[in-house]
């Protein structure tokens, strides 16, 4: 009975897997919402469905549509804001899959508001760079069964204290912490700071939850991103080094360059994706 009692209370708080109907070329890919942060929530599911994505990744503060320009979008969201949202999901056939990169505070009762906002929406993670509040992280994955994925940035030259650039920084961070919590690996920023993304997701194996895939024009800080296979990220060996180890998580395209006319070259990458994956029979 008591076994019985805590199973069924592990599944009213699960986070939900990603339905295996949402994967394009073996991969569950699909746009980061800020890809089109030029336009509104609606608007970016309309997108991500145009360029061929069935996930989307949001972020907080994105307004919400053209009719409610006023309303932003994020954990605070009233029940109506998120049942229009599913609403609005539903209709383009996209699956919102994580949300980020959001602040997560150590005060337990505010965190857990993410992780409600996360659960309503049934989420595969969260994506964050608050690696002070692990403690308070670490309790809530093992409550709601929702990945955390610490987030990159680029390394900041003026800014020696910001070390999540580094994959063996994270690495320390997620070392003998629940095997739910990990990277959420932007291989754009990798390359802003000067790594190769394939050693850094070797570095990070079996621990990253989420990407934010992105192929850049040239090493260094100055970069923006191409579609894939055109610039020199070498696309082709981070999907088959995620495929090997395993990776079950979203895939979203950070399209930060062209902002109010990505969506080709969106597709273009989503449509790589699907191409590799297909000729690989992924």
């Amino acid at each position: 009975m008591v076994a019985a009692i805590l199973a069924a209370t592990v599944s009213l708080c699960a986070g939900s897997p990603i339905p295996a109907d949402c994967k394009t070329g073996g991969f569950f890919i699909g746009c980061q919402a800020y890809t089109f942060n030029h336009f509104t929530v609606f608007e970016a599911i309309e997108k991500t469905a145009e360029a061929g994505g069935k996930v989307i990744e949001f972020y907080p503060g994105q307004k919400l549509s053209p009719e409610e320009p006023n309303v932003k979008w994020d954990h605070n969201a009233s029940p109506e804001t998120v049942q229009k949202v599913k609403d609005k999901l539903a209709a383009c056939h996209v699956k919102a899959v994580n949300y980020g990169v959001v602040g997560i505070p150590k005060d337990e009762p505010e965190a857990r508001k993410i992780f409600e906002f996360a659960k309503s929406l049934g989420l595969y993670g969260i994506t964050t760079e608050s690696v002070e509040a692990i403690d308070t992280i670490e309790k809530l994955v093992k409550e709601y069964d929702i990945r955390v994925g610490f987030h990159d940035h680029p390394r900041q030259a003026k800014n020696p204290a910001y070390r999540m650039w580094d994959p063996k920084y994270i690495l320390s961070v997620v070392k003998g912490r629940d095997a739910r919590i990990g990277s959420c690996a932007d291989t754009g920023h990798w390359v802003r700071s000067g790594l190769k993304p394939l050693e850094c997701l070797r570095i990070l194996k079996g621990r990253i939850m989420s990407s934010h895939l992105k192929d850049l024009n040239e090493m260094g800080p100055g970069a923006h991103d191409m579609p894939y296979g055109e610039g020199v990220s070498d696309i082709p060996a981070l999907l088959t080094e995620l495929k090997a180890q395993g990776f079950a998580g979203n895939l979203s395209v950070e399209y930060e360059y062209r902002w109010e006319n990505s969506t080709p070259e969106v597709g273009q990458c989503i449509g790589f994706v699907r191409g590799y994956g297909t000729a690989r029979k992924w």
